[in-house]
């Protein structure tokens, strides 16, 4: 049976609204209180600008959380990711419908949701649909904005985007290894962003461009040389793919050897071993792009050494739609 576009865009928003509260042991609580204050000091300014043309905020991850600062500006925002965790994470931004917060999402959507994930798990895709049905109509509304693509632990990620003024939600739903997804831990976050005084912000000085689009897949025609470098990502026609999801990028470092069926299957959530820790072996996740519209455009910064590289999509199967682009670095 055919799932309803609002179906798909509320299965989609499911991570968005199921948070919990993180709990520390008190012994590793105090262990870490020096280590998290000074991390929060980090995430809750408007860090010290190496272009002058956009903002620069951090963000930090420790175990399950996002230390950020609350209220941001518009405009183009370089994104810097700490994830200091021991777990691969990623940053989605999702921006809100007028009026309407997580706590909107916790009260409509909350108890009809569950009962439709747990059908869907079942198999029972008519049974989740109907449940689907009773979800509140501004689920339609909601936005994918960009955001920061998958990064390895202990690793850090920019990515620059353009936030307009509104109510975001960020969030992360890679999976731990008992199956749990990580916004269920505390990865998720309200961030509002208001207008800025005076907006001169622009787009930072790309060294390469990647197109991608539901017809092409993912384009690179050019040489990539070493060196910290800059990607743009112009997003062309987007689409829904089976896992209810569009399609983004994600820049991958790929040891000699690795196993490329094992990265595509990994790709999938909806696979029981996708998104889960551990990621396959032989692969790190060096950041890219998250979704955005038809039309719009990000970018992603990162520190490129000798070897080969793989840009992939966070969709079933991503080669077998020209997701999946494998180049050299030399």
């Amino acid at each position: 049976m055919k799932i309803s576009k609002l179906s798909l865009l509320a299965f989609r928003s499911f991570f968005l609204i199921l948070l919990s509260v993180l709990i520390f042991s008190c012994q590793d609580k105090e262990k870490k209180k020096g280590e998290d204050q000074n991390e929060e000091a980090s995430a809750t300014k408007v860090e010290e600008k190496e272009d002058s043309k956009n903002q620069l905020m951090s963000i930090v991850t420790s175990a399950m959380e996002f230390k950020t600062k609350d209220k941001w500006q518009s405009g183009w925002t370089t994104i810097r990711y700490k994830n200091n965790s021991n777990e691969t994470h990623f940053i989605l931004f999702d921006k809100y419908p007028d009026g309407k917060t997580i706590e909107d999402a916790e009260k409509e959507v909350g108890p009809p949701f569950q009962k439709g994930m747990d059908l869907i798990n079942e198999g029972k895709l008519e049974e989740a649909n109907a449940e689907f049905g009773k979800l509140p109509e501004w689920f339609q509304e909601v936005e994918f904005t960009g955001g920061v693509g998958l990064i390895a632990p202990k690793s850090t990620a920019q990515s620059t985007i353009f936030l307009e003024p509104g109510t975001y939600v960020i969030e992360c739903y890679v999976k731990m290894a008992n199956g749990v997804f990580h916004n269920t831990q505390g990865m998720a976050k309200q961030i509002d962003v208001v207008e800025a005084e005076s907006d001169n912000s622009e787009p930072p000085q790309a060294d390469y461009t990647i197109s991608i689009n539901a017809t092409d897949g993912i384009v690179l025609d050019e040489n990539v040389s070493a060196g910290k470098k800059t990607f743009e990502v112009d997003f062309g026609e987007q689409k829904l793919h089976e896992n209810f999801v569009m399609h983004d990028v994600h820049l991958v470092w790929v040891d000699q050897g690795a196993d490329m069926t094992a990265l595509n299957n990994w790709m999938n959530w909806t696979d029981p071993k996708g998104l889960q820790t551990p990621s396959p072996q032989g692969f790190k996740f060096l950041g890219g792009m998250q979704e955005m519209r038809a039309g719009k455009k990000g970018y992603f910064t990162v520190d490129l050494r000798p070897g080969e590289y793989a840009l992939i999509s966070e969709v079933p199967d991503p080669e077998g739609k020209g997701l999946l682009k494998t180049f050299s670095v030399k």
